[in-house]
């Protein structure tokens, strides 16, 4: 496997329940990886061994890895993202995971990839009982794509801003991806079927003293781990809440003249992490700052440098815990 590599096999919890045992694709692509990892036999060995083909060995493979069976990480000494991981570490006080990426991948291409390692990141955080507040967007989006399956029990997926908005009720859109993060880790899924931002500062204070609402929030207010991006309207792969219909040309103004550098689950901050007093945020549906620092694992996932001055402003929030990112937005971050 090379120097500075190790595995993980059938590790993750639920992996020797009975219930996977009665899974015969579960069984064979756990005895191919074992073979393949452990016992470093290639796959015409392994072929042989289980009588089946070399491709067949192949996709086992790859569905030991795609379910968790299998978790590689890489150790190396000579790895530029170590150094960059510790400065960010020393200077913001979060806990950094950059994934190298070269500066010539072109975007699209570069938030892929830091959602994948995103997505793998997230699911040695989640555990049973737990409850995982996801804001919808393209790099939450792109995170539940490829999500390892992992087993829970007791574990609650709660949506944390309103998607709704003049042209469509956003339902369709947030669901899909609240329902790839229920899937993937077995967990009940809780939808917050509001507008993302009130017409009326007043409506929202209405709203939130339903019944139906203030349940909502109580979950929201008890998660363990929130999971976001920041949308930012100079990003190339753009954020959805700046494309989406959300936002009107007053809104922009306003947030123009409120000095707004992006948002955390549509709700926005400038560049020293105030946010309080920004217009918007009265009508907006997303969970204040203050609420989401009292959360005690709060993963930003975040690519491409015209996020730049997002990142430093949600950084100045306070907001983030473990922030995932690109190397090159990495670098800009700590020159």
């Amino acid at each position: 496997m090379g120097a500075g590599m190790t595995n993980a096999i059938g590790a993750e919890p639920g992996i020797g329940s009975l219930a996977h045992a009665n899974d015969p694709k579960l069984v064979r692509a756990l005895t191919a990886a074992q073979l393949y990892y452990l016992q470093d036999l290639t796959m015409d060995a392994i072929a042989r061994e289980l009588h089946t083909s070399r491709s067949s060995v192949s996709r086992l493979i790859s569905h030991a890895r795609e379910t968790g069976l299998v978790d590689i990480r890489i150790h190396s000494p000579l790895e530029k993202g170590a150094a960059i991981e510790k400065q960010i570490r020393d200077r913001f006080g979060v806990a950094a995971h950059v994934v190298p990426v070269g500066p010539d991948v072109s975007e699209v291409d570069r938030l892929e990839r830091v959602s994948m390692t995103a997505a793998r990141l997230i699911s040695q955080f989640v555990d049973s009982n737990m409850a995982i507040g996801v804001a919808w967007g393209s790099t939450i989006g792109a995170i539940s794509r490829h999500l390892p399956a992992r087993d829970t029990h007791g574990t609650t997926v709660v949506q944390l801003n309103g998607a709704g908005n003049t042209q469509t009720s956003g339902i369709e859109y947030a669901s899909e991806i609240l329902l790839r993060f229920g899937q993937a880790f077995n967990a009940r899924v809780q939808q917050f079927p509001v507008p993302a931002f009130f017409d009326d500062p007043a409506t929202k204070q209405a709203m939130w003293r339903e019944r139906s609402t203030r349940r909502v929030l109580g979950i929201q207010d008890r998660i363990d781990i929130a999971i976001f991006g920041l949308g930012s309207p100079l990003a190339e792969v753009p954020s959805r809440v700046y494309v989406g219909g959300y936002l009107e040309q007053a809104d922009y103004r306003s947030l123009r003249e409120d000095g707004a550098v992006g948002d955390v689950a549509t709700v926005f901050f400038r560049a020293d992490g105030t946010w309080k007093d920004i217009a918007m945020n009265a009508r907006g549906t997303g969970p204040g700052i203050d609420r989401l620092r009292r959360v005690p694992r709060r993963v930003c996932v975040v690519s491409g440098t015209p996020k730049l001055p997002a990142v430093r402003g949600a950084l100045a929030a306070r907001v983030i815990t473990d922030l995932v990112l690109d190397e090159e937005l990495a670098r800009h971050l700590v020159a």
